[in-house]
């Protein structure tokens, strides 16, 4: 029986130029054209960079990459990485540079603003080509949760309860300090020093959501909420909204609401 038999990696070699194994029609050109043609710097992306170190990469390459991961569910910056040296489509996008995670994870921390109207662009873009019917619009949303865990997410409640408890300990350790000697009483001053931190630490984030108006806070993602997932179970986390138009099904708007 015969089979179709393949190259021993060995002797094989890509003698092939890699513009040529990037067919006309592939995506990563059109992205490539998408990409260049954007005024980057009036979008809202970090474009200064100083001149001494290292020189920066491109935020055209780098945003090239993100849309790339974003179209194929790859969002690790680590995965990114990795493609950027094994995965032909990435390495001809990419004009074969190859930065590390850090590198992709800080563009993305960098430029959210930015990375936001550069969906803008693509629904322009959509429009241009007559893919959007602006006749019928369809809203969805979806809570995701966040890394911030519920004891670090704060409302006035909370953060007055806490207060009391720290005042009480305040009050009972400052008696005891009178009453103590020698190397107790020292233990007794660092006791207070630390609540004494920590008050005023939940006097700062009572503070700011006075001055924001909102009402929780939340100390891992600041943009987290406490949401009612189901069942009146809460979650800290995002509420998505998102909305289709109904001709291509193609997303035009999206939004995260952070309030429950």
């Amino acid at each position: 029986m015969r089979f179709i038999l393949g190259k021993n990696g060995a002797t094989y070699s890509l003698t092939s130029p890699i513009e040529e194994l990037i067919s006309s029609d592939n995506v990563v050109r059109r992205i490539d054209l998408f990409v260049e043609n954007l005024d980057l710097a009036s979008l809202g992306f970090k474009m200064d960079f100083g001149e001494n170190g290292r020189p920066a990469y491109h935020p055209k390459a780098l945003l090239r990459l993100f849309i790339y991961g974003y179209l194929n569910n790859t969002r690790s910056s680590r995965v990114l990485e990795k493609e950027c040296s094994r995965n032909i489509e990435v390495m001809w996008l990419m004009e074969s540079l190859q930065p590390d995670h850090n590198t992709i994870s800080n563009f993305r921390r960098d430029n959210p603003k930015g990375i936001g109207w550069v969906f803008q662009e693509t629904v322009k873009l959509a429009a241009h080509f007559d893919l959007i019917g602006a006749d019928l619009i369809a809203g969805d949303s979806t809570k995701l949760r966040a890394q911030n865990s519920k004891k670090n997410n704060f409302n006035e409640k909370k953060i007055a309860r806490h207060l009391e408890r720290i005042n009480n300990k305040l009050a009972t350790y400052k008696q005891s300090l009178a009453e103590a000697d020698g190397d107790s009483k020292t233990v007794i001053e660092a006791k207070i020093k630390q609540q004494e931190v920590r008050k005023t630490g939940y006097e700062v984030m009572s503070a700011q959501l006075k001055e924001s108006g909102e009402t929780q806070i939340s100390s891992s993602n600041p943009e987290s909420r406490l949401l009612i997932t189901h069942n009146n179970i809460t979650e800290v986390g995002y509420n998505v909204q998102t909305s289709v138009d109904a001709k291509n099904n193609l997303l035009i708007d999206f939004k995260g609401v952070i309030s429950i």
